[in-house]
């Protein structure tokens, strides 16, 4: 199947609100370097459904058109991590593919992932203990939010940050020789050392440096009214609309409504007792982490984070 582009042999795996927005923005600059405009087509993990992924394998390759010939393609699709079939899928494309897992604190992950859910209007539970108790329920097609088109997984909070056995699928199916696992705190601390490393593990020159810079902020939305006219407006509605906006001001219109209707703010800490429920939940998957990785997580996530 020809495409005129490139065949994708990096990937970006996961997790969600672990760095990868920020990385995937530093290496997009590298010459050496190609990225799609689309940041997660997550045309690979099958067992995973949302109508926004990239299925069909020729709209996957066809991303990649625009290739210059870099020797580093590359695909940055978070749920691949959580995904069963990902691993498998991606070796059978490209058995000789870079994995790149980014991971952090899951107690922090899942508490700031809610949060990034309630600011994009795809979760309803505003209270992140009651959005915890809620799994259920939701497991069994209950509470679930009106405006989801991401997958439904997600609002499993308890299970997106069990990183061990999702990590172990890579190990397994592509050695540690190609799996390389940054952390979110030494990505926060040693930006730039960290992403050194990550050149040098892709083999293209190390001494490229980007603008360093934070790429995916927690944010709020001014008004969730405003929010779901602006990305989950009725067909009815969005054709009324083009009739009044001339074609040249409708993108300029919308990027300028959604500004404006965006605050950046420091996220509220979690309460002690939901950190507390949580640190015991994740201890043993942290423990598991920590042996695989050859790292003291126990110190760094939990002693470390009372």
């Amino acid at each position: 199947m020809k495409t005129g582009g490139g065949i994708p042999n990096f990937f970006i795996v996961g997790a969600p609100k672990c760095g990868t927005t920020s990385m995937y923005s530093y290496l997009s600059g590298h010459p050496e370097v190609y990225f799609p405009e689309i940041k997660e087509p997550h045309h690979f993990a099958s067992d995973i459904y949302s109508p926004m992924y990239v299925r069909d394998r020729r709209d996957y390759l066809d991303l990649y058109s625009g290739w210059g010939g870099e020797p580093v393609v590359g695909d940055a699709s978070v749920w691949y991590l959580y995904s069963r079939r990902a691993a498998a899928e991606i070796h059978d494309f490209c058995p000789e593919a870079r994995i790149l897992v980014m991971l952090r604190n899951p107690v922090e992950m899942v508490h700031s992932y809610h949060s990034q859910r309630l600011a994009w209007g795809n979760e309803e539970i505003r209270d992140f203990a009651a959005a915890l108790d809620a799994e259920g329920e939701r497991r069994r097609g209950n509470l679930l939010p009106r405006r989801n088109p991401y997958p439904v997984e997600g609002l499993y909070y308890s299970e997106i940050a069990r990183y061990a056995e999702q990590l172990e699928r890579y190990l397994t199916r592509f050695g540690r020789e190609r799996v390389h696992v940054i952390l979110f705190d030494d990505f926060r601390s040693s930006t730039a050392d960290v992403f050194r490393r990550v050149l040098l593990f892709l083999e293209v020159d190390p001494d490229y440096t980007p603008r360093f810079a934070v790429q995916n902020p927690n944010r709020v939305r001014r008004s969730m009214w405003l929010h779901n006219m602006l990305y989950h407006a009725p067909a009815g509605l969005v054709s009324g609309a083009k009739m009044v906006v001339p074609p040249p001001l409708r993108r300029p219109l919308w990027s300028f409504l959604a500004r404006a209707n965006t605050s950046y703010r420091q996220r509220p800490p979690i309460e002690a007792s939901q950190k507390q429920r949580l640190q015991r939940y994740y201890r043993d998957d942290i423990l598991r982490l920590g042996a695989i990785l050859e790292r003291d997580l126990e110190t760094l996530w939990l002693e470390g984070g009372r």
